[in-house]
């Protein structure tokens, strides 16, 4: 071994012990006859030092040395006269007498610290200097000890790990596939997998009871910090079980995570159907962290005079406590921001409720004190609150309800990211209208089964159909998702048909699946979990990237390997394969 000890384990117990230490030069500092250095492993920072008395020419030596030099060191602990209370290792140092250097460095483009003056496509790009700072590593340590945990609860709930294959076959439903070309197979293509759903369907099939794999899952889809193309699952099926056994089941593996990764005893997680969440809040994975509900106006500011609301098919409102003190300047600052494109409405109204119980409103000429009064009611709004309405058409004004509660809620301080909430939504629709194709789509994916109650609505009215689907909120997070599946062929074809699939394109794509029913399915469901969300979200962060060893950019780009790349082409030919010049 070329140590005999970690930099991050001596204590003054070791006084006097000869020891052995290896790793990185993080900093020096030269006091004329001392020498002081710096070394860094992954456990901890060990003070090393040189005496220009003792030994001029390792004293020499060490001052040659840059950030970052790979050494080893050779000599005696003993007790530091000037103590650092900060470092675990602060009562100590390494009177050196051997100094290796077992590898120079360059100067790094940024600083090893914890905090760095690199940006983030330099730090990208260098990912394996970035990796050496401590607080992107206690990330991936979170990453492990979570992936740890999972498995310890999951092994003792009788859940068994299988691979499933990485080269499956394209699929026209989801995200777009990344695609592999077959050099057996002539103008073939395999593709990645989005998800392992109909494998982990079909080992339920087998008769495995209870399957789990922490897997990699890929999709070619446009980037934000919770995404990324290739991204971490929690998947999980069971058989003979339904809705109830699941959500109870992966509770309290949350619950086991949290307590024994955060030692943090989480609370219940309510139920709350879809229609609610979004009347609520208008959202299907709602932040319930704080209050500011939803309520509907139309009934006491329509048909008034005022065009804007009178022409809308929703009014809808939030109450701000305590916020009627707003100035001008910050209302104006809030109008701004649900005006932006990405949130999409095209105003917003305000009412404070003054000190003395009257209402002064952005649209005072519009109504009258008793009828602004009536605002206040639905909220239960009391002196000093603020009111703020948004209207037009009915998802879009949810959706920019929503934002502007979550943007006061931040600016409010009532999103802290040491209390989490979670919660179940369910209930979900079946199918959603997409008008620019005339067709439904799947809301999960059409391997999700109908609510036994809606069964024969399929026929009658496909859209009002609810899924036997729910997904796991935390803090306004969708950790994850899942559905009692389909476990019948004529109930699948029906599906597919619904989905616009030909009873051919039905049998091409899934007729495996389908056949597969026909021997035996037994009633079966699962959940699969953002792996890499659900580490941001224990982390506290808002971006995945970092619990990930080596991220891509935002254009799905690695900048470190400068992939994806060109392929010659001679591997274009043995792929039977051209390229078309970019339009």
């Amino acid at each position: 071994m070329l140590r005999t000890h970690n930099c991050g384990e001596l204590r003054i117990e070791n006084l006097n012990d000869s020891v052995k230490l290896s790793g990185w030069v993080q900093k020096s500092r030269d006091l004329g006859g001392l020498t002081f250095v710096d070394l860094r492993d992954r456990y901890g920072i060990t003070q090393l030092t040189f005496n220009m008395d003792e030994n001029q020419q390792l004293c020499a030596q060490a001052r040659e040395l840059g950030r970052e030099f790979v050494i080893q060191v050779e000599g005696t602990v003993i007790e530091r006269s000037s103590k650092n209370d900060k470092m675990p290792t602060g009562n100590i140092e390494i009177s050196v007498t051997k100094l290796t250097v077992l590898n120079a460095s360059k100067t790094p483009p940024f600083t090893i610290e914890n905090e760095t003056d690199g940006g983030e496509e330099l730090r990208m790009k260098y990912r394996y200097l970035d990796l050496r700072r401590n607080p992107v590593q206690e990330k991936l340590f979170l990453r492990h000890k979570l992936a740890k945990e999972v498995r310890n609860y999951l092994d003792d709930a009788a859940f068994i790990e299988v691979e499933t294959p990485v080269l499956i076959k394209s699929t026209p439903e989801g995200a777009r596939d990344f695609v592999v070309p077959s050099r057996m197979n002539e103008g073939q293509f395999y593709a990645l997998p989005q998800s392992p759903q109909t494998f982990k369907q079909l080992l339920m099939v087998s008769g495995f009871d209870r399957y789990f794999q922490i897997v990699k899952c890929f999709r070619d889809e446009d980037l934000r910090a919770d995404r990324q193309p290739e991204f971490t699952q929690i998947d999980c099926e069971m058989t003979f079980v339904e809705q109830e056994d699941i959500l109870s089941t992966f509770e309290h593996m949350m619950r086991h995570l949290f307590k024994t990764v955060k030692s943090i005893d989480l609370k219940d997680f309510p139920r709350m159907d879809y229609a609610d969440a979004m009347r609520l809040y208008g959202s299907d994975k709602p932040d319930i962290r704080f209050g500011m509900e939803f309520h509907e106006l139309n009934d006491v500011t329509q048909n008034l005079g005022f065009k804007v609301f009178d022409e809308a098919e929703l009014v809808v409102g939030i109450c701000a406590k305590g916020c009627a003190t707003y100035t001008r300047k910050q209302l104006d600052a809030l109008t701004d921001f649900v005006k932006r494109p990405q949130v999409g409405a095209k105003g917003l109204v305000y009412a404070k409720i003054n000190e003395d119980g009257s209402i002064k409103s952005s649209v005072d000429k519009f109504y009258s004190e008793e009828q602004k009064q009536a605002w206040a009611e639905k909220f239960g709004a009391e002196k000093g609150d603020l009111i703020l309405i948004i209207s037009g058409n009915v998802n879009q004004s949810r959706s920019a309800m929503s934002e502007l509660r979550l943007h006061l809620g931040a600016e409010l301080g009532l999103r802290d990211k040491n209390t989490f909430a979670p919660l179940w939504v369910t209930d979900f629709p079946l199918l959603e209208w997409d008008e620019e194709t005339k067709r439904f789509h799947a809301m999960h994916h059409p391997f999700t089964s109908p609510k036994v109650e809606d069964f024969d609505k399929l026929e009658s009215a496909p859209g009002e159909v609810r899924a036997n689907a729910y997904d796991m909120v935390i803090n306004g997070v969708e950790v994850g998702g899942g559905s009692i599946r389909i476990h019948d062929r004529s109930t699948q074809e029906k599906m597919l048909s619904l989905l616009g699939f030909t009873v051919e394109e039905a049998k091409d794509q899934f007729g495996f699946l389908m056949d597969a029913f026909e021997y035996g399915a037994p009633p079966h469901g699962g959940i699969a979990l953002g792996f890499d969300r659900l580490c941001a979200l224990f982390g506290g962060s808002d971006s995945i990237r970092d619990y990930i060893a080596f991220p891509k950019n935002n254009s799905g780009r690695d900048v470190m390997i400068d992939a994806p790349a060109p392929i010659s082409k001679e591997q274009l030919d043995e792929l039977f394969l051209q390229t078309k010049p970019a339009k």
